[in-house]
């Protein structure tokens, strides 16, 4: 996978540009109209009677978010061939940690959503301002990224129950940075992720994922269909900080995974006590 890097800036390919055009127009509508079509006529029955029969809904709305976003995939895959995928085999083995990852596109956090059947995440607050999603990411535990106002209700109920979510083999999908890198590089990290992990005495999983920012490109509107490209996602290290010990600090725990996600490499073996 050390070669994926280098793939970043890998032409069209050599089709005429009317067809890759076409097919950018096309490959958009498609999965548009799978996000939307799709889902009210063969996901939201199955939401439906999840809501009235499950006695468990989160762990019910996270494997169908992660179904959803696992066909979605699927029909990525076939309609844009181009595109080369390497998920390192590791990562679909994590369970009960922290998943930590640098964010460069829009299909980063579904991409790690369709890798775990039980999962939680942070989610914008603007998504939760979304009539019928505002339902569904709630019903899913998933936690607001903002803790005041109208969500510190729900950010309290989440907390109270993710510890118990992580016992069961669930993870936490965390993109530290908060926002998508314009140009690459690994923004400021926010400390609110890291607290959740102190706070469910979590391990850290640290993720590098590659390319998405290929096939989807920040600020655009239609998938790139024709680039030659390979997208990565790749297992980096694994931190069991001692959050207990009166010598752990947040602020190197902070630092080292600044360290990994930017592709330096470090002693794993002397973590933060």
């Amino acid at each position: 996978m050390d070669s994926i890097e280098s793939e970043a800036s890998s032409p069209r390919s050599r089709r005429p540009a009317w067809f890759c055009r076409l097919s950018d127009v096309g490959v958009t509508l498609f999965l548009w109209g799978y996000f939307t079509v799709g889902f009210v006529l063969f996901f939201a029955p199955f939401y439906l009677l999840t809501f009235i029969f499950a006695s468990n809904r989160p762990a019910a709305y996270q494997y169908l978010n992660y179904l959803f976003f696992k066909i979605f995939f699927v029909i990525c895959r076939g309609l844009a061939p181009s595109h080369r995928w390497r998920i390192d085999p590791q990562v679909e083995q994590i369970r009960a940690s922290m998943v930590v990852c640098n964010h460069i596109s829009y299909l980063d956090s579904i991409l790690l959503i369709s890798l775990f059947p039980r999962h939680t995440t942070i989610a914008k607050d603007r998504l939760f301002r979304i009539p019928v999603f505002r339902q569904v990411l709630a019903l899913s535990g998933y936690i607001p990224s903002s803790g005041g106002g109208r969500y510190a209700d729900l950010l309290l109920k989440s907390l109270e129950t993710i510890a118990a979510r992580l016992a069961a083999g669930g993870n936490i999908i965390i993109f530290p940075e908060g926002t998508r890198s314009r140009d690459g590089r690994v923004g400021s990290l926010h400390k609110g992720a890291f607290k959740i992990a102190r706070y469910c005495k979590a391990p850290i999983k640290v993720l590098k994922v590659s390319n998405t920012d290929k096939l989807f490109r920040p600020g655009k509107f239609l998938f790139n269909t024709c680039t030659d490209n390979t997208i990565g996602l790749k297992f980096i290290a694994e931190l069991t900080p001692d959050y207990e010990s009166h010598t752990f600090s947040m602020a190197e725990l902070m630092t080292q995974v600044r360290a990994l996600l930017e592709g330096h490499s470090i002693d794993t073996d002397h973590q933060p006590e």
